[in-house]
C-alpha cells in the first residue's frame, strides 16, 4: 500500500469526502493481494453499517479487490435498501462475472429501480452461458419488466438453448417481441418460422 497504512485506507474511504474517498478506491488497485485481503473484514463489515454512503463506498473498494471471495459479498449488497448500492453491487459484479452470482441477478431484473435492473441484466450477459437456464425460466414465468430484461439478456449471450423461449416471447408486448427478434435474428434466424 506504499505509505498508506490500511487504517489510514479506511479513514479515507469511510471520510465523507467524495475526492479522497475515490483516491482511495484507486490505490486498492496497485495493493498487493495480501493487502487486498487483509481489507475485506472491515469492508464486509461496512456493508452493515447503517449509513448508505459507507456502504457504497465499501462495495466501491470490494469492486476494486478481483478475488472470489467478494462475490458473496458483492451478491449480499444486490439486496440493500438502497438503490444506489445495488446499482454499484450490480455494476461490480459485471466487471467480476461469477456464475455463483446468478440467482442474486436474476432476481434483480425486477428491481423497481430500473439501472439495477439493467446492470444486472449486464451482468447476467458477462456471465453468459450459465446465465441461459435461469434467464429462460425468467422470459416464460417472470413478472413483465424481468421478461424484458431476460429477453435482452438472451439475445445478448446469443445461446441456442433460448430459441424455444425467444419463439414463444414473439407473441409479448412490442418491446418483448423486439428483444426476441433481436436475439432471433442475432442467431441467425430473424423472422424465419421455427417450430422449436
Amino acid at each position: 500500500m506504499g505509505a498508506l497504512h490500511p487504517e489510514r485506507f479506511l479513514d479515507m474511504l469511510f471520510s465523507g469526502d467524495e475526492a479522497q474517498a475515490e483516491r482511495a478506491a484507486q490505490q486498492l488497485e496497485e495493493l498487493s493481494p495480501e493487502d487486498k485481503e487483509s481489507l475485506l473484514p472491515a469492508l464486509a463489515a461496512a456493508l452493515a453499517s447503517k449509513e448508505a454512503d459507507k456502504r457504497w463506498w465499501a462495495v466501491r473498494a470490494l469492486a476494486a479487490i478481483a478475488t472470489a471471495e467478494i462475490v458473496p459479498l458483492l451478491m449480499r449488497a444486490l439486496s440493500d435498501e438502497d438503490a444506489a448500492v445495488r446499482q454499484c453491487a450490480a455494476l461490480a459484479l459485471r466487471h467480476h462475472p461469477d456464475p455463483q452470482a446468478v440467482s442474486a441477478l436474476v432476481a434483480c431484473l425486477s428491481d423497481t429501480d430500473t439501472l439495477v435492473a439493467n446492470l444486472a441484466r449486464d451482468a447476467l450477459v458477462a456471465i453468459g452461458a450459465p446465465a441461459v437456464s435461469p434467464l429462460v425460466e425468467v422470459l416464460k414465468h417472470g413478472a413483465p419488466r424481468a421478461r424484458l430484461e431476460a429477453a435482452r439478456a438472451l439475445a445478448c449471450i446469443g445461446d441456442e438453448r433460448a430459441l424455444p423461449a425467444l419463439f414463444e416471447a414473439l407473441d409479448g408486448s412490442a418491446l418483448l417481441e423486439y428483444w426476441a427478434n433481436e436475439g432471433l435474428e442475432r442467431m441467425g434466424l430473424g423472422m424465419v418460422y421455427f417450430k422449436p
